[in-house]
């Protein structure tokens, strides 16, 4: 009581020494298994994690730029992690370790790694005097990593200025090329390679609308975040640093806030039918932001922008779970699917200053929800500045000038119950098994070979769009119509390939009447490609075990013929799929010329 008092009074009393306790015990780099992120020795690594952000940019985009005032709650960072002029990094860390964090989301702008100018002085860091912005990044990563965190980086933003308005940041390509964007991030990626506690790469920060066009998932075209977000992760896997994790957010915003035109947040919804496949599998990580003050067609503007949609803490208990279940939490819910993936709440937060009772209730049931789905998370922000206890107040550790800190624990602040509830959750812990991987291949617009082994080979059927599983994984099911293919297992990746277009290899008539196109012996199938809608030839992959020959035909031209259970997830939502039961592998596909039917795949040979 007596603490509270002084600090309403203005004094801060700083707060009694902890022996901070470093993560330990986790072995680098970290993979995916499931719905789990695991590390190198198979154990679960939940990411707890908070935002040190300040890198990205904290000036409002208007005003001084040199002016603290012109800066978001006058936070001035000067590109570099929020903070340093008042606090060392370790010490910054040392709060980190006594909150029971184990990882820091760090977001950086394109603009700061190109800027050449050195800092400010940081009179807490001397050491940092004469380095450039990138360089004080870099100095923060060696010692949160060398102190046992894992480090995520995380484009934040293109130019150093503060998310998320219209403001130049809205996607990856508004004010840069997606070129440029990729080789910004092929040049962070290879920075870091060697440090392997540097575990991952959030790709870009809350994609929205600009002035004129929406971001979308699967369109194709140049605003198509789920296509750029698959091509940057691919080149990062197979030119600069395969070992990192992909971290992939939801769309933040759509639409024109205004009541009776459409808008919402579409956040990972689109996923359930367009997933993300990697050439290597177990990297993928999907991520996603909530905050009382937005809502899933609310902005969480006020006054212009704002609609009359309800906001999060709005809803009820109820209407809340069943909100965050559909718009995110389903990707690791629902496991077994081509979509299951580990979650990362990458944001969430509220104030310590927050009076209003529906923002303080909509942080309890948030957190709640967190720690009893064992999600993984990452608060905003870590760092922030308080004079006299006073100031923007989001922060987990604030420091004034004079170096006195206030903290979500010091026994003041009504979020530390539901902290310490969050952090000290029983989770799943020790070895995660191996899970069957499933895997979407799309070939709407352009090859999707997410094969080592295949990429290596020469054009395999030119002038067809081509699809291939990944390395070790083989093909499962097929569209009817739509291109669309579903790819599983962790089998050896093949010994060989081979590519078959007419009925060579098959051995009964397995499809009367049919044309039939069937791998060789010792081989299945882990591609195909199509020419406009047209099955255009089959790729069989030489096993490197024994195969059965037992086998039967699974007809799809009149509706959907697939395993119970739905082992898979819907890969081509809105056609006719056939898909082989767990324990058997695709050995033939099979179609017809006759007149209506387009030569699409109409039959599969399921073989044991």
């Amino acid at each position: 009581m007596l603490l509270a008092v002084l600090v309403t009074a203005g004094i801060v009393i700083p707060p009694p020494a902890v022996a901070a306790a470093d993560p330990s015990g986790w072995v680098a780099p970290l993979s995916t298994r499931g719905r789990y992120i695991v590390d190198a020795a198979g154990d679960r690594f939940k990411l707890k994690a908070a935002n040190w952000h300040g890198a990205s940019g904290t000036w409002t985009g208007s005003g001084d730029v040199n002016d603290p005032a012109a800066h978001h709650a006058g936070e001035i960072a000067y590109q570099t992690p929020l903070g340093l002029e008042r606090a060392s990094i370790d010490t910054v860390i040392d709060g980190l370790a006594e909150l029971g964090l184990n990882s820091v989301r760090l977001p950086f702008s394109n603009a700061m790694i190109h800027d050449t100018r050195p800092v400010p002085e940081l009179p807490a860091n001397p050491e940092l005097r004469g380095l450039t912005p990138l360089q004080v990044y870099d100095r923060v990563v060696a010692r949160l990593t060398a102190r046992g965190f894992a480090v995520i980086l995380n484009n934040h933003t293109t130019t150093s200025r503060w998310c998320c308005g219209l403001d130049g940041n809205e996607r990856w390509n508004t004010a840069q090329t997606e070129q440029r964007w990729q080789d910004d991030w092929l040049f962070m990626a290879r920075r870091y390679a060697a440090n392997k506690r540097v575990v991952g790469a959030d790709l870009y920060n809350e994609v929205r609308r600009d002035v004129f066009d929406d971001p979308n998932w699967g369109w194709g075209n140049g605003t198509d975040w789920q296509r750029a977000s698959q091509r940057v992760a691919d080149r990062i896997q197979t030119e600069a640093n395969p070992d990192l994790l992909l971290i992939v957010e939801g769309i933040n915003w759509t639409g024109v806030p205004v009541d009776g035109l459409p808008h919402g947040r579409p956040t990972l919804e689109p996923a359930r039918t367009l997933s993300h496949t990697l050439v290597d599998s177990g990297k993928l990580v999907y991520a996603a932001h909530f905050y009382g003050y937005t809502g899933p067609n609310h902005s969480g503007a006020t006054g212009t922008g704002e609609t009359h949609d309800p906001r999060y803490r709005d809803l009820s208990p109820q209407q809340l779970r069943d909100v965050l279940h559909r718009q995110a939490f389903f990707v690791s819910a629902e496991t077994g699917k081509h979509y299951t993936a580990p979650l990362w709440i990458s944001e969430f937060g509220e104030g310590r200053h927050t009076t209003d009772a529906a923002s303080r209730a909509w942080f309890e049931n948030f957190v709640g929800y967190l720690a009893e789905t064992d999600t993984d998370f990452a608060y905003w922000p870590a760092v922030g500045f308080h004079e006299g206890g006073t100031g923007n107040g989001w922060s987990l550790l604030s420091w004034d000038t004079g170096g006195g800190r206030v903290d979500v624990l010091d026994g003041t602040d009504w979020r530390g119950p539901a902290w310490r509830r969050l952090v000290d959750a029983p989770s799943r812990s020790g070895r995660i098994p191996d899970a069957e991987r499933w895997s979407m291949l799309n070939l709407d617009y352009a090859d999707f070979q997410a094969s080592r082994g295949v990429r290596a080979m020469a054009d395999w059927n030119p002038g067809a769009r081509k699809g291939a599983c990944p390395d070790g994984q083989r093909l499962s099911g097929l569209a009817h119509t739509g291109n669309r293919g579903l790819c599983t297992g962790t089998l050896a990746a093949p010994t060989g390939y081979a590519v078959v277009r007419d009925e060579s290899y098959v051995d009964t008539d397995w499809a009367s009447g049919y044309t039939k196109v069937q791998c060789p012996p010792g081989h299945a199938a882990v591609g195909y490609s199509v020419t406009g809608a047209a099955f255009s030839a089959l790729l069989c992959g030489r096993s490197a075990t024994p195969l059965g020959r037992t086998g039967r035909t699974v007809w799809f031209d009149r509706g959907d013929n697939r395993p119970s259970g739905n082992p898979g997830g819907d890969f081509a939502s809105g056609h006719y799929k056939g898909q082989c039961a767990p324990g058997e592998y695709v050995a033939g596909v099979a179609y017809t010329g006759r007149v209506g039917s387009n030569r699409t795949p109409d039959a599969l040979l399921c073989r044991a």
